[in-house]
């Protein structure tokens, strides 16, 4: 489809579509395991050759560990082992016993990046509160050392906001704040709160969307992703580098995708509790910031698909269309048609899917993580299919409650292999 296609039928995609594209996607990712944790797959879902041999990403095995979490949660026995394997990887190698935390990056045997990052341990924290819906009980364990960490190294209470990034013996904290850690601890604190039952997680995870939802509206939609140390915007950090993996120029638009499907998880979990009056503003932050992304991000160089970064004008700068835009635009459709009943957003939805299967989902079932302009396969920006944290959420949000969590909801419906 080359534009934004409002005819899609509403009843399209359903659940037995979504549930189809989510066995396809954990059939092909279950190869991940390598010694130290998650292996970064190759197209055919096996794990890269890495210099030195095995390692593992923190990131990429807390995503994994979270993805077969949520598998086992929705009735896939076979999952339990890839949680194990992934708890085991947090408990070993990617541990750093001497001075706590998790290194970014490790091989069974030799920390390869010894850095202790935000985002890393964002996921650290949504793993393993995630896990703990499983019942295997060295999730609780790693939780309880995950909360510890992130509070005494990342919290920045007087900011209401994470740091980006430590030192191995934190001892030097990084000069630069960056609201996509941020982001994946909102996801995280979520989490923690239902793990945990402390609602103080879910209150942090509030006091990070005020701020963001507030600087989007300062910039008409486009986000600021990085700021100093005193959390001032630096909008021409890496210029230079405008394709960065993880801190691109300019504003990144499946980001605000991301915010919005969060703001709406706040917004019902407020409704939930009783405090409806008080939660508009998530709903119209998600909003505005949905609205943004399509206005900015969709088909706007000529040919169908969402662009990966534009400037502070809304002119594009990266023109990759990466999978997991997509699948996060998706869900953030998928929330606000939930959350408000209003049938564009099936529509939108719907569209979405269109698109992802007509240009991202492969022979295999899985997804093409980067097309070009033209929608080619590229791999400029993320060669390889690193994990499946992105997609298999889109298959799993638009059939499931905004509140609580994915794991945790999953764990009400029943339907657990633990159940059966």
């Amino acid at each position: 489809m080359t534009d934004h296609d409002n005819s899609a039928a509403e009843n399209w995609p359903d659940e037995p579509w979504w549930r189809l594209r989510q066995s396809e996607l954990l059939a092909f990712g279950r190869g991940f395991p390598v010694g130290a944790g998650a292996g970064y797959l190759d197209g055919a879902g096996v794990p890269v050759p890495t210099d030195p041999p095995d390692n593992a990403e923190l990131y990429v095995t807390c995503r994994m560990t979270y993805v077969y979490s949520l598998a086992y949660m929705d009735g896939d026995a076979d999952a339990l082992p890839l949680v194990a394997h992934g708890l085991a990887s947090l408990d070993g190698p990617l541990r750093d016993d001497h001075y706590g935390g998790w290194f970014a990056a490790a091989t069974p045997q030799v920390a390869v990046n010894t850095a202790k990052e935000a985002y890393g341990h964002a996921f650290v924290l949504l793993a393993t509160a995630s896990a703990c819906a499983t019942g295997l009980p060295q999730a609780r364990e790693l939780l309880n050392a995950a909360v510890d960490v992130f509070e005494r190294h990342f919290w920045d209470d007087e900011a209401g906001m994470t740091v980006e990034s430590w030192d191995r013996e934190w001892s030097e904290c990084e000069d630069y704040r960056g609201v996509n850690a941020n982001m994946h601890a909102t996801e995280a604190f979520f989490a923690v709160a239902l793990a945990t039952g402390d609602d103080v997680w879910r209150q942090r995870a509030l006091r990070i969307l005020r701020r963001v939802i507030a600087w989007a509206h300062e910039y008409d939609g486009r986000l600021p992703e990085h700021f100093t140390g005193q959390w001032q915007p630096q909008l021409d950090y890496n210029h230079d580098m405008p394709a960065h993996p993880f801190r691109p120029y300019g504003a990144t638009v499946g980001h605000w995708f991301e915010w919005a499907r969060l703001a709406l998880q706040a917004y019902t979990s407020e409704r939930e509790l009783g405090r409806a009056g008080d939660a508009e503003w998530l709903l119209e932050g998600a909003t505005f910031l949905y609205d943004a992304a399509v206005r900015d991000g969709w088909s706007v160089d000529g040919a169908p698909g969402f662009v990966y970064t534009v400037d502070f004008k809304g002119k594009p700068v990266v023109r990759q269309r990466m999978h997991w835009v997509a699948a996060e635009a998706v869900g953030a459709a998928a929330a606000l048609r939930i959350a408000t009943g209003d049938p564009r957003y099936a529509k939108d939805e719907a569209t979405w899917w269109r698109y992802i299967v007509t240009h991202m989902i492969d022979g295999s079932g899985s997804w093409i993580h980067e097309l070009d302009e033209a929608n080619s396969p590229s791999g400029t920006v993320w060669p390889g299919k690193p994990d499946l944290y992105h997609a298999v959420q889109a298959t799993m949000v638009p059939r499931l409650p905004l509140w609580p969590p994915l794991a945790f909801a999953l764990a009400a419906t029943g339907e657990s292999a633990q159940s059966k």
